[in-house]
C-alpha cells in the first residue's frame, strides 16, 4: 500500500486500562510496563521504531468523576488525574522519555473505554504531559481516533492495527457521534447527557458491573467478559436480579450494534431499524436448554428477550416444579441465580456458574481462532500482511493463510484463570470461594496458603521487525521488570522475505 508511514520496527500493546482509584484499579504490572516502554525506546536507535498503544489505554469508565457514560465536561480533568495518579505516573514518564528520543513514534489508538481520546482537549493534555514545549517530541505523537486504526509499512509488509471492538456487538463505537461531540465541545455548545447514546457494553459496565465491583473488586477480570459477567455478577449480588430488565434492553441494543458493526470496517454507515430486531434471541447469554430447565413448558423458539425474561420471572414466583432429568443436569448461564433463589448454597451456585463459563474454554490458547479473529479476518483486505487487534484481553497468533497473519496483543491487566481441579468439587472450590467473596484485589493477587494461583501472569506485546532477511513477527511474553525478560511465545509467527 502506498503513502503509509514507514518503520523498521513496531511494537504494539493494548488494553492497559489505566484508571480508577486505588483498590479499584485492574492494572497491576505498572513497573513492568514502564520497563518495557523503556526497552522499546532503545531498540535500533538509528532506525524508525514505533510504539502503538492499540486502544483502551486509559479507562474513564472506572473513574468516580465520570458522570454518565462519557466525560463531556471534564474529560481533560479526568485524564490529568489518571496521568498523575501515583500508580500510573511511572508509565507516563516512560512514554515522555520515549518521545524525546529521535526516530521514535508514539501512536495512540482509541478503544471503547477511552473514547475521550478523540477530544482535542484530551489530546492537548496528553501531548503537553509527554512533550511539553519540545516541538520535535510533540511531532512524534500521533492520535488515531476516527476508527481508522493505524496502517503502516514495516519493511515490505503492510501492518494494520485496530482495537478490535469494531466487530463486538456489545462494544461497537459510533465514531461519527464522537466527532459530533468533539465539534460541539469545540464550539462551546456542550452536549446534554441524553444526547449521547452509549453502546451496550458501556451500559453494562457503568450500570451493572461497576456497582458490584465496589464490593467485589475483581469482577471485570473475568474473560470472556460478557459471557462470564451476567451469571457471576448475579450470584455475587442478588441486586443484579433487579436489573434484568435493563439487561434485556442491552441485548436489544447489542444486536443493533452488531448489525451496524458488520459494515464498520468497510467504511459503510448503516442505520438499523429497531423494529427489525425486536425479536432478539438471547441464547448467547441464557441458553435455550436453561430456559427449558426454568420452565420445561416454555417455547423459546421465537421469544424475544423481554418475553423470555418475563417467563423466567413467572417461573421463579411459582412453586418448584419437577424438572426432567436432562434439564436437571443443565448448568446454563442463569442456573446460578435460580439455584440461589431456591436455596442452593452460594458456593455451589458460584461453582456452577464458573463451570458453565469455562466449559470448552480456550481463552488462553494463543492459536485458537476466536470470534474476533474470524470476523476481523472476514472484513480486512488480503492486501494487509499483518492484522493486529486487542480488546478481548486474550493474546492470539493465527495464520490468515496466503502468508498473512493475525495477532492479538492481549492485555496488561490482571487475568483470572480457573482450572478444572479448582472446580472439581465443592471441597476443592471452597477455598477459592472464600477468596472471591472477600472481594478485594489483594486476595486475588496473593491467595492464602493452600489456594493455587488465581491470576494468570501474562503481559504481552507484538513486535514486527524488518531486516536484511525480511520481515518477522512475534507475539511476546513480557515478564520480570520488562526490560530484559522479553521473549517470543515460540518461533517467529510471521515471516515475509
Amino acid at each position: 500500500m502506498e503513502n503509509q508511514p514507514q518503520h523498521d520496527e513496531i511494537h504494539v500493546i493494548s488494553d492497559i486500562h489505566m484508571g480508577g482509584s486505588p483498590g479499584f484499579q485492574i492494572l497491576k504490572e505498572t513497573t513492568r510496563l514502564a520497563g518495557f516502554i523503556g526497552w522499546v525506546a532503545v531498540q535500533r536507535p538509528d532506525q524508525s521504531v514505533a510504539l502503538v498503544l492499540n486502544g483502551d489505554i486509559i479507562d474513564t469508565l472506572a473513574e468516580d468523576a465520570l458522570q454518565g457514560y462519557i466525560a463531556i465536561t471534564n474529560a481533560a480533568e479526568i485524564v490529568s488525574r489518571i496521568m498523575t495518579d501515583p500508580s500510573f505516573a511511572v508509565i507516563w514518564q516512560a512514554l515522555a522519555d520515549f518521545v524525546k528520543r529521535p526516530h521514535r513514534k508514539l501512536v495512540l489508538i482509541v478503544g471503547n473505554h477511552d473514547l475521550e481520546l478523540a477530544f482535542p482537549s484530551v489530546q492537548r493534555t496528553i501531548t503537553e504531559r509527554l512533550a511539553g514545549d519540545d516541538l520535535e517530541a510533540r511531532a512524534r505523537i500521533e492520535f488515531s481516533t476516527i476508527g481508522a486504526g493505524y496502517t503502516c509499512n514495516v519493511g515490505n509488509a503492510t501492518v494494520y492495527c485496530t482495537h478490535g471492538n469494531e466487530v463486538d456487538e456489545w462494544n461497537f463505537t459510533r465514531y461519527e457521534d464522537i466527532s459530533k461531540a468533539a465539534r460541539r465541545l469545540g464550539a462551546g455548545l456542550g452536549l446534554e447527557p441524553d444526547e449521547w447514546r452509549p453502546n451496550a457494553g458501556t451500559k453494562m459496565v457503568r450500570d451493572v458491573m461497576n456497582e458490584v465491583k465496589r464490593k467485589y473488586r475483581w469482577v471485570d477480570l473475568l474473560k470472556p467478559e460478557m459471557e462470564a459477567a451476567v451469571s457471576v455478577l448475579s450470584v455475587l449480588d442478588a441486586s443484579v436480579l433487579a436489573k434484568l430488565g435493563s439487561v434485556a434492553a442491552l441485548l436489544t441494543e447489542a444486536k443493533i450494534e452488531k448489525a451496524e458493526a458488520d459494515a464498520r470496517l468497510s467504511g459503510t454507515l448503516i442505520n438499523v431499524a429497531r423494529e427489525s430486531v425486536a425479536n432478539v434471541r438471547v441464547d448467547s447469554l441464557l441458553g435455550r436448554n436453561l430456559l427449558q430447565a426454568i420452565d420445561p413448558s416454555a417455547d423459546t423458539s421465537g421469544a424475544s428477550a423481554d418475553d423470555m425474561l418475563l417467563d423466567a420471572e413467572r417461573s421463579l414466583s411459582e412453586p418448584r416444579r419437577q424438572r426432567p432429568a436432562s434439564a436437571q443436569g443443565t448448568l446454563g448461564r442463569w442456573q446460578y441465580y435460580i439455584d440461589r433463589i431456591r436455596g442452593v448454597e452460594p458456593e455451589e451456585a458460584l461453582r456452577r456458574a464458573v463451570i458453565d463459563w469455562i466449559r470448552d474454554d480456550q481463552s488462553f490458547v494463543v492459536d485458537h481462532p476466536d470470534d474476533t479473529f474470524k470476523q476481523i479476518n472476514d472484513v480486512v483486505s488480503p492486501a494487509i500482511d499483518v492484522v493486529i487487534t486487542g480488546h478481548t484481553h486474550l493474546a492470539r497468533s493465527i495464520s490468515r493463510g496466503g502468508g498473512k497473519h493475525y495477532f492479538n496483543t492481549g492485555t496488561w491487566i490482571r487475568l483470572m484463570k480457573f482450572t478444572a481441579a479448582m472446580l472439581d468439587s465443592k471441597n476443592s472450590f471452597e477455598p477459592i470461594y472464600r477468596v472471591l467473596v472477600k472481594g478485594d484485589i489483594e486476595g486475588i493477587d496473593s491467595p492464602p496458603p493452600g489456594v493455587g494461583p488465581i491470576l494468570f501472569d501474562r503481559t504481552s506485546a507484538v513486535t514486527i521487525s524488518a531486516d536484511q532477511q525480511g520481515v518477522t513477527g512475534h507475539l511476546l511474553d513480557v515478564t520480570g521488570n520488562g526490560t530484559t525478560q522479553v521473549q517470543a511465545m515460540g518461533a517467529a509467527e510471521f515471516l515475509k522475505p
